[in-house]
Parts: C-alpha cells; sequence; structure tokens
C-alpha cells in the first residue's frame, strides 16, 4: 500500500484561502489515482475531488466546483488541494486517499487534517 501523509489543516474564515498538501511514499504511484475526501461532524465522508496521477485529469464534486483545485507534484510525489471562498460547511477532517487505477475502492488513506471555517 502507499503511504499518505496530509498537512495543511487549520482554523480560517468565511472567505479565506487554505492549501491542503499530501504525500505519497512507499510505491511508485504513476498507475494510481489519488483523492480528498473529507468528513464533517455527523455527516458520511464525501468525495471532494480526485485526480488520475499520469494525466492529471481531475474530477469535482458539486459542492467545490469552481473554489477548489486539485493539482499535483510529480517530481515530489505530493498533491495539493488549493481552497478559496472557503464556506462554514466545508468545516470537515480532510483525507487523502489512494487507489489503483482500474480498482473502485480507495484503499490506502492518510491520518486526516481538520480544517474548520468560522462565520
Amino acid at each position: 500500500q502507499v503511504q499518505l501523509v496530509e498537512s495543511g489543516g487549520g482554523l480560517v474564515q468565511a472567505g479565506d484561502s487554505l492549501r491542503l498538501s499530501c504525500t505519497a511514499s512507499g510505491r511508485t504511484i504513476s498507475s494510481y489515482v489519488m483523492a480528498w475526501f473529507r468528513q464533517a461532524p455527523g455527516k458520511e465522508r464525501e468525495l471532494v475531488a480526485q485526480i488520475w496521477w499520469n494525466r492529471g485529469t481531475t474530477d469535482y464534486a458539486e459542492s467545490v466546483k469552481g473554489r477548489f483545485t486539485i493539482s499535483r507534484d510529480v517530481a515530489k510525489n505530493t498533491m495539493y488541494v488549493q481552497m478559496n471562498k472557503l464556506k462554514p460547511e466545508d468545516t470537515a477532517v480532510y483525507y487523502c486517499a489512494a487507489r489503483r487505477i482500474g480498482n473502485f475502492d480507495y484503499n490506502s488513506w492518510g491520518q486526516g487534517t481538520t480544517v474548520t471555517v468560522s462565520s
């Protein structure tokens, strides 16, 4: 499995920006899809954005389209999500995850980083 470590969470005000990072190790991830999930208190975990590592193709949840941008630095084996115009409803624990292309389930997870957006 891939080892994933997130960083960058924090407390911000509504309208602010924040960037999360996720560094992968342990395997070559050129054949992987990497993603950001989040889980708010009392809610189910939801997929926020994903990126196909080999081509950089991206996909977003409707709730974050136009505000969040997922990207990668192949040389650093690091994925990012730039979160702009943050809203209180973006408050959650954000998790980095990975799966092999062709697999349906994400089976490698980071420990999570907390984002809190105050109104």
